[in-house]
């Protein structure tokens, strides 16, 4: 259970329940108490959380694919490349950024003046849909929401996709078929909770851009905030 892949697994496994904890618990309440009110420290709050550990959430995901790629590709140098110096470093690193990206647009909604009447279409306060009730100028909140996520978005899927092109051209190089079927069955429950992150987050963000079908937008968010944390644990054999 020392080894890297059970270190970064048991960390996504905690993130996880963290990352539904912020949802989860408040939407039941609501749920069973039929009262859809949270106050505004407490939104603030909930957002704040929520980036922490859906970002916390991206990172480890990016940095298991790169360790199928030197677990598969270079099997003979696992241990000395992913020592434990350099997994510690790896998940400090994702925890600094997450922590970072969520403070940065936590301060940026404190800087908003709400309207009067406050109505989230959502189940739980969105960053998205919480800049769009503001009645002050929100350019420099979506600038920054746009810059962010492009960066923690797409540097991390590029990362991704990188590692799965090299494991794919070593597994073809491969001359035993039992390996080969290893070597696939390993990445593919790991790929497959990518891909159900990555597509069910960029379907919210561009159904909210375009300020259409909020109730398919709340849908697609279960996705990402509940079916895909419960599968996460599945990401490696």
């Amino acid at each position: 259970l020392h080894s890297p892949m059970y270190f970064f697994l048991s960390n996504l496994s905690f993130v996880d329940i963290c990352f539904t904890s912020t949802t989860i618990p408040k939407m039941l309440v609501n749920i069973q108490t039929q009262n859809q009110v949270i106050t505004y420290k407490g939104c603030i709050t909930q957002v704040y959380f929520f980036l922490l550990f859906g970002v916390t959430d991206n990172l480890i995901l990016t940095v298991m694919a790169y360790d199928h790629f030197v677990a598969i590709c270079h099997p003979l140098h696992y241990t000395v490349v992913m020592n434990p110096q350099l997994c510690g470093l790896l998940l400090l690193v994702s925890w600094i950024m997450s922590a970072l990206y969520s403070l940065l647009h936590s301060l940026m909604l404190l800087r908003l003046s709400l309207c009067t009447v406050l109505k989230i279409p959502h189940f739980f306060c969105e960053l998205n849909q919480m800049v769009q009730l503001a009645c002050s100028d929100t350019f420099l909140n979506n600038l920054m929401i746009y810059i962010s996520t492009g960066l923690l978005g797409g540097l991390p899927l590029t990362g991704i996709l990188y590692s799965y092109s090299k494991i794919v051209y070593c597994i073809r190089g491969m001359s035993s078929a039992q390996g080969k079927y290893k070597a696939f069955s390993t990445c593919v429950s790991h790929l497959s909770g990518v891909s159900l992150f990555y597509c069910t987050v960029i379907g919210v963000y561009l159904t909210s851009a375009s300020h259409h079908s909020t109730h398919s937008s709340a849908i697609a968010s279960v996705m990402y905030t509940v079916v895909t944390p419960m599968l996460n644990p599945l990401s490696t054999p």
